[in-house]
């Protein structure tokens, strides 16, 4: 048989050393690497996102100066959609699999997604007052939403009452599974009913409805909040991993060390 048919395939090594962070003892040290860079990289990316925002992009014609929320309504709202599917997905791999990370890793996850949630229902509200004439409707996107925020509080909740890590594991990921259908209702809610809220204001198949240094702005909020969660996410489950390993050698030989 030629050598090159006993070879391992180039890409054989990465998929090894990859799946080895799947364990929270080789997770743990990856993460603390990452996080300097990524909390550095949200406040670059704020400030220049605010400074766009808040500076340079020009006065609404309509809307006048209280647009300028957006740059923190609009990167929130995604956010609190975006971190409850992939808290679900955490949660449904340790559910299927029984991976002792992966549903660490969706109970990090909850409270950022439950603080993003409410900042984008708090945010709507202050926007809502000059551009409705009043804080709140039970309109079908902000009724679906605030119902996301009772899905990330009852998600912990329910963590928070079990004394076992193990059977809080699997409440949580029933209930992150169920009430992830809520997802797809809040953004297609304004396409499905006729609602206050207004439709999207970037989407993929047409071209962005707002000045391109407004877009620039709101992009450059997006990615400091996605680096923000993350670095977030990061940061707390290193320390679930500390608490639900602290009988394990490794914790308590780190533990020595400091």
């Amino acid at each position: 048989m030629p050598p090159a048919a006993l070879a391992p395939k180039p890409d054989a090594g990465n998929r090894v050393r990859w799946f080895r962070y799947a364990a929270p003892q080789q997770f743990y040290p990856l993460a603390g690497r990452l996080l300097p860079w990524l909390w550095a990289l949200a406040a670059v990316l704020a400030a220049a996102g605010l400074w766009v925002g808040l500076v340079v992009a020009p006065t609404d014609f309509q809307q006048g100066d209280s647009y300028r929320i957006i740059f923190i309504h609009v990167p929130a709202a995604w956010m609190s959609m975006l971190i409850y599917v992939v808290m679900a997905f955490w949660a449904g791999l340790g559910l299927v699999l029984n991976t002792r990370l992966s549903s660490m890793m969706a109970t990090a996850l909850a409270p950022t997604g439950a603080l993003m949630t409410f900042i984008a229902l708090w945010t709507g509200a202050l926007w809502g007052k000059p551009t409705w004439g009043t804080w709140w409707v039970w309109d079908a996107r902000l009724t679906s939403e605030l119902l996301l925020l009772f899905l990330y509080l009852g998600f912990m909740a329910l963590q928070a009452a079990a004394d076992d890590p193990r059977r809080a594991d699997r409440a949580g990921a029933i209930v992150a599974l169920v009430g992830v259908v809520n997802v797809p209702i809040i953004y297609f809610s304004v396409q499905w009913w006729n609602t206050l809220h207004q439709g999207s204001t970037i989407n993929l198949t047409r071209a962005p409805s707002m000045a391109s240094i407004m877009l620039a702005g709101l992009l450059l909020m997006v990615a400091a909040f996605w680096a923000w969660s993350i670095a977030a996410a990061l940061q707390r489950v290193r320390a679930i991993i500390l608490e639900r390993e602290k009988d394990a050698e490794w914790v308590q030989q780190l533990q020595e060390t400091r």
